[in-house]
């Protein structure tokens, strides 16, 4: 049983789906949680409602992430109200789908600025945070097939998660000796609010049959929790600069 009582853990874009799945998987294991939302304040809230109910501190903060003194004045919040951060997961993420000749400068730059500057960002703001605490500060970056596999309508985010890949490694080496690991998890088609958007997503949900090796059961939000539950955890202190696939193993074969 992983247990994270006393840990502090931001979440970034925790009001749905996956964020959302992390949030209170970290606030399960014992950990008090920031959630991080722009625009769903009352689904924020709801998450924030039920990491309560678990017993744990917890806060909502608004804050874009592709904005560097939005990202300041977060983490600024933490060090007031928490005095600590011993974990980040970042989730936030946007895109659009849209083929790569509709794409244009404004969103390039907005997709670069939220998917992959943010842990530039982030990480200048809270590594002083993360380096402090008792154990080994733990961060964990939600990226996708995407980085590597041709997705229809999906090709601006997809080489934003690529370029958000590499910048977590180098991350590690910048951090790994000053005590903070950094670890991505690469999850398989999960169906969200934000998923279900996909050009063609019921012919995708429904091929997941055939591609994923796991019998019957099918990849959900709360599979891609368990995995940054691990990688936030102590038993992952050796784990460093690492991607962690979680699809049911249905991106190693045609």
């Amino acid at each position: 049983m992983i247990d994270l009582t006393g840990k502090v853990a931001l979440v970034t874009g925790s009001s749905r789906g996956i964020g959302r799945a992390c949030a209170l998987r970290l606030a399960e294991a014992g950990a008090d949680v920031i959630v991080n939302f722009v625009t769903s304040a009352p689904e924020a809230e709801a998450v924030a409602e039920a990491i309560a109910a678990l017993g744990r501190e917890v806060a909502c903060v608004r804050a874009d992430v592709g904005e560097e003194e939005d990202v300041a004045e977060m983490i600024g919040f933490v060090r007031r109200e928490f005095g600590r951060l011993d974990i980040l997961v970042h989730n936030a993420a946007t895109g659009g789908f849209r083929p790569l000749a509709a794409t244009t400068q404004r969103h390039f730059d907005a997709a670069m600025h939220t998917n992959v500057l943010s842990l530039v960002h982030l990480l200048k703001e809270a590594a002083p945070l993360l380096e402090a605490g008792p154990d080994r500060g733990k961060v964990v970056v939600l990226s996708s097939h995407g980085t590597h596999m041709a997705l229809p309508m999906y090709g601006l985010i997809g080489g934003t998660k690529a370029a958000l890949t590499s910048l977590a490694r180098h991350w590690a080496l910048e951090l790994g000796d000053r005590g903070v690991n950094v670890n991505v998890v690469e999850a398989g088609l999960v169906e969200t609010d934000s998923t279900r958007r996909l050009p063609g997503a019921a012919e995708m949900f429904a091929g997941r049959r055939s591609k994923t090796m796991t019998g019957e059961r099918m990849l959900e939000a709360v599979d891609v929790a368990d995995a940054v539950l691990f990688l936030a955890s102590p038993l992952a202190d050796l784990v460093q600069g690492q991607t962690l696939v979680v699809d049911g193993g249905a991106a190693i074969h045609v």
